[in-house]
């Protein structure tokens, strides 16, 4: 049976033409937009492409900008199988840069987008140019802030409410914006997890941030033996209350080559500042820090 999107996005706010990837494990959507060198977007919790439009509309003049949507998120199928581990994404992901075949290529991830992104980036290191990130990590989590985030959310009471009631879209990424989004924008939020059983990988992603510990113990170590000569662009939202600035500073602290554009943003950096996070790109790209890194 051909999969079927949950919905049709508004081309006045996505005006992407959708792609589709049999992966591994079903059809995964993604958009692909201009030429040039490939900057590939990843998402976090509860988020998909569309998180990323306001940068790749500005940015697709001068790079082939990519975006992806993991296995039961935006556009992408649902699989009854899968675990929706960042393993089991990254791995997704991979084989379909492997696909596209993309060189020279610049990987920017948010919230859950980093690890993913990260873990991608350390098995694919011939491909790879730079690194953005934003509000992320790549390490087991040990701040209070994210133990006690991964314990509530990981709660059966928790949880139901995720799944029953969209809680991360109705309540908690109003809370990671510093701006409220139109109605119109979080429609097409709402409408990517419809059902109680499309939010089964919103559910799982705050259950893996400390199911996910080994993952992320191995993904430290790959990051830091193998990645951290790459050139580094920090997108950060100064207002992020769970990704703070020690965050920040970790980064920079494993990585010899960074730039830091620093956000009057929350959480979901793409919706709060899409025009800074693009400039940003656009001269750290440019800039000799980065032809010279190759």
């Amino acid at each position: 049976m051909a999969h079927v999107p949950p919905f049709t996005p508004d081309r006045r706010l996505f005006p992407f033409t959708s792609k589709w990837f049999d992966s591994r494990v079903g059809r995964v959507h993604y958009v692909d937009e201009g030429v040039g060198d490939p900057i590939l977007f990843l998402h976090g919790n509860p988020t998909w492409s569309f998180l990323y439009r306001g940068i790749i509309i500005r940015l697709r003049k001068s790079f082939r900008c990519i975006a992806v949507d993991y296995p039961g998120f935006g556009l992408s199928e649902r699989p009854e199988s899968y675990d929706y581990t960042p393993g089991a994404h990254a791995r997704v992901v991979q084989d379909l840069v492997d696909h596209l075949d993309l060189d020279n290529l610049t990987v920017m991830g948010q919230d859950w987008g980093g690890p993913i992104g990260l873990r991608v980036a350390c098995d694919e290191l011939p491909r790879i140019k730079a690194l953005v990130m934003g509000n992320t990590w790549f390490w087991p989590l040990d701040s209070w802030q994210a133990k006690t985030f991964a314990y509530v959310m990981s709660m059966a009471p928790v949880q139901s409410r995720i799944l029953d009631h969209n809680l991360f879209v109705e309540r908690i990424m109003p809370l990671g914006l510093k701006h409220p989004l139109p109605e119109e924008v979080m429609h097409h939020y709402r409408e990517a997890l419809p059902t109680p059983a499309s939010r089964i990988g919103a559910a799982e992603f705050p259950v893996q941030l400390t199911a996910a510990t080994k993952w992320l113990a191995r993904l430290e170590r790959d990051v830091q033996d193998r990645l951290s000569h790459v050139p580094l662009l920090l997108t950060w939202g100064l207002h992020d209350l769970m990704f703070s600035r020690p965050f920040l500073e970790r980064f920079r602290e494993t990585f010899t080559l960074t730039s830091v554009a620093r956000l009057d943003a929350k959480h979901f950096i793409q919706e709060d500042a899409p025009k800074e996070i693009a400039s940003a790109i656009e001269t750290f790209l440019r800039s000799d820090a980065v032809a010279q890194a190759r």
